[in-house]
């Protein structure tokens, strides 16, 4: 259709919720940053699209505050082209990283953008037309078929995604019917315009590998996930959007003293010459990249009752190996790499319960400096570190580290999102950052008290498995069950423990208070199964008579046992 017109600039897309009686509106990014300080957060469909989103928001900060001071001046170790306003030059003998902190200083205390970021939106409002000649994260029908293999050119009808599997609440393919779904049948295909862009946006960041159709290349490649889908996503929630932008605006990182030109993909001449980039495989060198990069060529036929036929092209994807350039990922030591590096630390289905608490340990270096090299931070974590020592944050504010991630069936032919996991911790900054590095270093001792805690839970786990063999039921599946509900009732408590720590605290205190508060959830576990008691249980069993050791066994012996085993981890030594 010749007269669909959507511009991300200036009509209605972003989904927030209002300060003023929280509730929901729909807002252009125009709208938003002129009155960012009136919306408590991003409010769409699911939360991994508000991440996608509050990425391609950042982008646009990044980019504009790295180049222009409070003032809207360009910083004077950078000549930028007026017209572009993209930077020609960089001094990087007179570059000052002072100069960027004192950019974010008086944005934070102005409590708002200034009016370049408006300038620079107007500047590229034609990329960000949904239907113009370069349309907003897609290829025109021409660049499509330039770029993919003539059997694969649109006219083959090859090659497309559904919009019931670009929206990441269905993910459903033509192969695989998503039964339990949050659409009917009817409605799968149906998305309102603003629905659309949000999900397209999303899709590029969380897309599976299920494509047949790639680009052409000289050599040959595995089709990308796309790239936040390859993270375990972690961000500072603030107590509004403008707060939430500014705790996460990383306009110096920790990885570099040099300064690397934001690149976000708008700012390439043109949709091939992006794409021509993408094929070299290069991981970008600043986030604004990051936050934009595409995992697909996208092409839109429009029906004339305006109906989208959506055709999609896989590109090749970076190596995520020691990508430190990204801020919003926890990060794992591969030792069995050769030689060892980090890589993000993916949830998968086997660790979707398993809550961001209990690995504190990969959030902050819990001694304090990461001297550890199998330890690394967040990059926003080391950055809100940074804006605590330079006194840029009081250390008494509250820090709330959220992570949002969808987790993958797993499947090398599919990785088809399961399930989408939400979670946030929530702990002082002087509590986060202790400038204590000796025996009594909050990280360091909470680190310990977690460490005890899953002993508990693995000897509880080790309780109702033996149950089960009692029981003659499967032992793996029952304990499982168990376990999970045992660390859900842990959840909540421990949450409010951490968030109620602070440096004036008397720390053996402290630790007694979670030490009594766990052993009181422990005992209602153990109690909760010992209520089921059957004659059976009673009865008991002998265990490992083919092994040549029998031993006999019933609920009550198992019980003493594991009362036994927990009170010797909760007396154990080790503040």
């Amino acid at each position: 259709m010749d007269n669909l017109q959507f511009n991300l600039v200036t009509d209605p897309w972003i989904k927030v919720i209002t300060k003023a009686g929280d509730t929901v509106e729909t807002v252009s990014i125009l709208t938003l940053f002129t009155h960012v300080g009136a919306y408590r957060r991003l409010a769409g469909e699911m939360r991994a699209q508000d991440l996608a989103i509050l990425r391609l928001l950042l982008a646009i900060v990044q980019t504009v505050y790295s180049r222009y001071d409070e003032a809207d001046q360009p910083y004077e170790w950078l000549q930028v082209d007026a017209e572009t306003m993209q930077p020609l030059a960089v001094a990087q003998d007179d570059y000052d990283e002072d100069d960027l902190m004192a950019t974010w200083q008086a944005l934070k205390d102005n409590g708002e953008f200034t009016d370049r970021i408006v300038q620079y939106l107007r500047r590229y409002q034609d990329r960000f037309d949904f239907f113009g000649p370069q349309p907003f994260y897609q290829v025109t029908a021409a660049q499509y078929d330039q770029l993919v293999p003539a059997d694969k050119q649109i006219s083959m009808g090859k090659g497309t995604v559904d919009v019931k599997q670009i929206d990441r609440r269905i993910s459903e393919s033509g192969n695989s019917r998503a039964v339990f779904a949050a659409k009917t049948e009817a409605y799968k295909q149906v998305l309102a315009l603003d629905e659309l862009v949000r999900w397209l946006i999303t899709y590029h960041q969380f897309t599976g590998v299920t494509d047949k159709t790639k680009i052409k290349t000289a050599e040959k490649f595995s089709v990308s996930m796309g790239w936040t889908y390859r993270l375990n996503p972690v961000f500072i929630s603030g107590r509004d959007l403008f707060e939430t932008l500014m705790l996460n605006l990383v306009l110096v990182p920790a990885e570099t003293t040099a300064y690397h030109i934001q690149r976000p993909q708008w700012e390439f001449p043109d949709q091939v010459a992006y794409v021509d980039w993408i094929k070299k495989q290069l991981l970008p060198d600043n986030v604004a990249a990051l936050y934009t990069m595409w995992s697909r060529i996208l092409h839109i036929e429009w029906s004339d009752a305006g109906t989208p036929m959506i055709f999609s092209g896989g590109l090749p994807g970076v190596d995520a190996t020691n990508a430190f350039v990204e801020p919003m990922t926890v990060w794992k030591w591969a030792d069995k790499d050769k030689p060892p590096v980090f890589k993000p630390a993916r949830k998968s289905v086997a660790s979707l319960n398993k809550a961001m608490w209990r690995n504190f340990g990969q959030y902050v270096a819990v001694q304090g400096e990461q001297t550890d090299q199998k330890v690394h931070e967040p990059g926003v974590v080391s950055w809100l570190h940074k804006l605590v020592n330079e006194d840029r944050l009081t250390a008494q504010n509250a820090v709330h580290l959220t992570g949002i991630t969808l987790i993958s069936d797993g499947n090398a032919t599919s990785q088809a999102p399961v399930a989408e996991v939400a979670d946030e911790m929530t702990i002082q900054a002087a509590v986060l950052f202790d400038p204590d590095g000796g025996a009594d270093y909050w990280p360091a001792r909470i680190e310990r008290a977690i460490d005890r805690t899953q002993q508990v839970g693995t000897d509880y786990y080790h309780f109702v498995k033996e149950v089960a063999t009692i029981r003659g039921i499967d032992g793996t599946e029952f304990a499982n069950r168990q376990s999970a509900r045992f660390y859900a009732q842990l959840n909540a408590p421990f949450k409010q423990w951490l968030a109620g720590l602070s440096n004036q605290d008397d720390r053996d205190e402290k630790l007694a208070l979670w030490k009594a508060e766990l052993r009181r959830v422990v005992n209602a576990a153990l109690a909760e199964v010992m209520q089921q008691t059957s004659s059976r249980d009673i009865r008991g069993i002998t265990v490992g008579q083919d092994q040549g050791k029998a031993r006999y066994t019933n609920i009550v012996l198992a019980e003493r046992r594991v009362r036994a085993s927990v009170k010797r981890h909760l007396a154990e030594s080790g503040r």
